[in-house]
């Protein structure tokens, strides 16, 4: 997993509304940069490090809204809690891929036929997932997410 990065620059004495700028710039940056390639199903630690960046800026979002304009708020954080949604439907089927995948592994060749039944029906929902992660992230780009949350950071949402 993506380890956080850490908000250079911060002072016990900086405005409320500085320091909630200056954090979700940070940690709406870290979500960006994990979509490169999010959709490709085998690598299913890019949909892991996604989906933290978005859980991360959902809490720092939400500690620091009355920093923000409320009307510019609020539909940025609905779009985060739809994007974070979204990476949710795709790494749940990964994570079950992986453990069952394993499983298989582990048991005798007369014993794997379940298990192969149950991961068909995994990946039939990990493609349900990527198609509906797919919208999100077009959503996310048709509507300008990312530079909403900068607009927002820069004191510019209107």
């Amino acid at each position: 997993m993506a380890r956080a990065r850490d908000v250079d620059g911060l002072e016990a004495g900086e405005a409320f509304a500085d320091a909630a700028a200056r954090i979700v710039s940070v940690r709406a940056h870290e979500l960006f940069v994990h979509a490169a390639n999010v959709l490709d199903t085998n690598d299913i630690e890019r949909v892991h490090a996604m989906r933290v960046a978005t859980r991360r800026l959902r809490a720092v979002l939400e500690i620091f809204e009355p920093a923000f304009p409320p009307r510019a708020f609020a539909p940025v954080l609905e779009d985060v809690k739809a994007l974070a949604d979204a990476l949710g439907a795709r790494r749940d089927p990964d994570v079950q891929i992986a453990h069952f995948t394993q499983l298989r592994a582990d048991l005798a060749p007369d014993e794997q036929a379940g298990v192969e039944l149950l991961l068909a029906h995994l990946r039939d929902e990990q493609a349900e997932g990527n198609a509906v992660l797919a919208e999100a992230l077009a959503t996310a780009h048709d509507r300008d997410l990312a530079g909403r949350l900068q607009a927002l950071c820069a004191g510019k949402a209107a």
